[in-house]
């Protein structure tokens, strides 16, 4: 399929809000302007207040469009996996003719079996974000990846889908709309930052992406190119700089602008030697702080938020994964992060940073995995999404319908996943030998 033309993402961040207008041509993506303004109006991830995010928005798209000299009328836009929730689906519908003979199937048989596997008993505060198709199955012939063009009587679709908080979706499209802009995607955010984090060979056996972000850092495990698990830890670089703010009694700015020039994740590679001023709240002299008191600072919140990280994920033995750790996010550019988080989370870590010109920062990958991962977007994944914009109204009474659902959905709701994945974990867990746990969990959890 030719993707080729002109794609905007849009990362709306805790910490800033980006923007990037990118060519897409020959199977290359070029970026020709980009935006980048600092946040208002949210609050870990989450819109808080529409009217600020709009104006953020719109100052964001303006230097965007001032750069590449290209208008803006839509953008695809990533969807934080706050509430993420993965889930298995599939639908099933007769393709032959009224006689029963067989016939060619075409692009509304794909449309008419999505809209099948659709129909499921949502809870009423959730919509669906994303389906991505796993394969179909035609005739009993399975392992498909693109139906039409065969002939045949039944076909069906398994694939995954992806729902998250009807309020936060809401507001997310709200603001774009107020921005004088249409919402052409919605993108699950790790998903997207996976197909320019992770190496095929790392999306393909399987690894962890970490995405330290300003309001919050987000764990995803990926496996056979898809998104198994997320977890969301609602700390991370304000974090850090409010920790730095109170301790040293300086403004929130001052304290950035340590980070951001003096600031080391690990004591280890800090000097005391390493001496600048601070200006103090109630003193007119600024105080000397050395390198290593700022070190001691930064260390303890980042070795707190690994912990926990590393607590969730030995959860569901995803360190076993033979990718290992893939660091991402503002953060990410912190000296010494790497070394720290190898040292907590006990398996190898890397850091990626894009390679795009004058965006060669961690902080950008997020914005950039948008725009790459609707450029590589097949036709038939493309048929399959946007049979979610003429279900919108479909998928609302039907969920209005059935409010009976589990209570304890929302005790589930804090991390995205796989249902399967991590009930065929716990399957495994009575398994002695290291082999037998290596084997249990590639076979029944991966397959």
């Amino acid at each position: 399929m030719d993707n080729s033309g002109t794609y905007v993402g849009l990362d709306i961040g805790t910490t800033s809000i980006k923007v990037v207008i990118a060519e897409y041509a020959k199977n290359q993506m070029n970026i020709i302007g980009y935006g980048n303004t600092r946040s208002a109006g949210l609050n870990r991830g989450v819109v808080v207040d529409i009217d600020q995010v709009v104006q953020v928005i719109k100052e964001a798209v303006d230097q965007a469009k001032e750069k590449a000299s290209h208008p803006i009328s839509e953008v695809s836009v990533g969807v934080p996996a706050n509430l993420l929730s993965i889930e298995r689906c599939k639908g099933m519908i007769a393709v032959g003719k009224d006689d029963g003979n067989s016939k060619e199937i075409s692009d509304k048989d794909v449309r008419r079996v999505t809209e099948a596997a659709l129909v499921q008993n949502l809870p009423p505060e959730r919509d669906v974000i994303d389906i991505v198709p796993d394969e179909f199955v035609v005739d009993g012939f399975d392992g498909i990846k693109d139906p039409r063009g065969m002939v045949g009587v039944r076909m069906e679709m398994q694939g995954i889908m992806y729902t998250g908080p009807k309020t936060i979706l809401h507001n997310i499209k709200k603001c774009v709309e107020r921005a004088n802009l249409k919402v052409r995607d919605l993108v699950v955010a790790p998903l997207a930052l996976a197909t320019v984090a992770l190496t095929d060979g790392e999306q393909d056996f399987g690894a962890i992406l970490i995405d330290l972000g300003g309001g919050q850092t987000t764990a995803a495990v990926v496996h056979d190119h898809k998104l198994k698990y997320t977890y969301v830890d609602q700390e991370g670089g304000d974090f850090v700089t409010r920790d730095i703010s109170i301790v040293l009694n300086t403004s929130i700015e001052n304290a950035e602008v340590l980070k951001r020039n003096y600031g080391y994740a690990t004591t280890s590679m800090a000097s005391p030697d390493d001496v600048f001023p601070v200006t103090v709240v109630g003193q007119q002299e600024p105080q000397m702080v050395n390198g290593m008191q700022l070190a001691e600072i930064i260390e303890a919140r980042m070795r707190q938020i690994f912990e926990k990280l590393k607590d969730d994920l030995e959860g569901i033995k995803a360190f076993q994964l033979p990718g290992g750790v893939v660091i991402t996010g503002g953060l990410a550019a912190l000296p010494g992060i790497k070394e720290l988080a190898e040292e907590v989370l006990g398996v190898h870590v890397s850091i990626y940073v894009p390679q795009e010109m004058n965006l060669r920062i961690p902080s950008f990958s997020q914005v950039i995995g948008i725009v790459d991962y609707i450029t590589h977007e097949s036709e038939i994944e493309r048929i399959v999404r946007h049979t979610l914009d003429d279900q919108d109204e479909f998928l609302v009474s039907e969920s209005e319908e059935h409010k009976d659902y589990d209570n304890e959905y929302h005790e589930k709701e804090t991390n995205g996943y796989d249902e399967e994945y991590l009930e065929e974990q716990d399957s495994n867990q009575d398994k002695s030998s290291f082999a037998s746990k290596i084997a249990g969990f590639f076979k029944s959890f991966f397959d």
